[in-house]
């Protein structure tokens, strides 16, 4: 049985060290080379992205100016069957915490829908929250929407808490990220 020299181990380890270092060195990208500085889709924990579109009532709105109050962001179609499910309890969860700074902003994706089926829509589910209409698909592209419906809690402070792809999304689950977004806890 053959027996191995220290010296040997120790050269072939300190080699190892200095290649991975070089391949660590060589093969590095510089921040921002992969996504130009962005990521890719907004995620929890960062801030996000700010819109402004026109709602069905005429009345021009931006995110950011909801800074200061709990914030959910739906991005929905009047031909979606989980959007039309969760619609209810939206407006439901919506109606108990409004008072205390709870605001839904429905983004209706226009550009994949139309404003008659939108306002159709609203009217049919008596919605009172905020439907705005993205026309050009600004903020579907923005927010790289990928499923019907996708949903962003977004904090006091403008960041996204939690992102929800897909739904409809229980009842219980909106009541409380609602409650958390306003400070209140269970």
């Amino acid at each position: 049985m053959a027996t191995s020299n220290p010296q040997q181990f120790k050269l072939f380890s300190i080699l190892i060290l200095v290649f991975g270092a070089g391949w660590i060195w060589i093969s590095a990208v510089e921040p921002g080379e992969t996504t130009s500085g962005d990521i890719p889709a907004p995620q929890k924990g960062f801030l996000a992205p700010d819109f402004t579109l026109e709602t069905l009532a005429g009345e021009t709105l931006t995110l950011s100016d909801f800074r200061g109050q709990g914030v959910l962001v739906n991005l929905w179609a009047s031909w979606c069957g989980p959007c039309r499910a969760e619609m209810p309890a939206m407006q439901r969860v919506y109606d108990q915490y409004k008072d205390q700074g709870f605001v839904v902003l429905a983004v209706n994706i226009t550009s994949q829908d139309s404003l008659t089926n939108a306002v159709a829509f609203a009217e049919e589910h008596n919605l009172t929250y905020p439907i705005l209409l993205d026309v050009r698909g600004e903020v579907a592209d923005a927010y790289n929407m990928r499923a019907f419906p996708s949903s962003y809690f977004v904090d006091k402070d403008g960041i996204i808490t939690e992102v929800i792809i897909g739904g409809p999304m229980a009842e219980a689950l909106l009541e409380v990220r609602a409650m958390q977004l306003i400070g209140e806890t269970r």
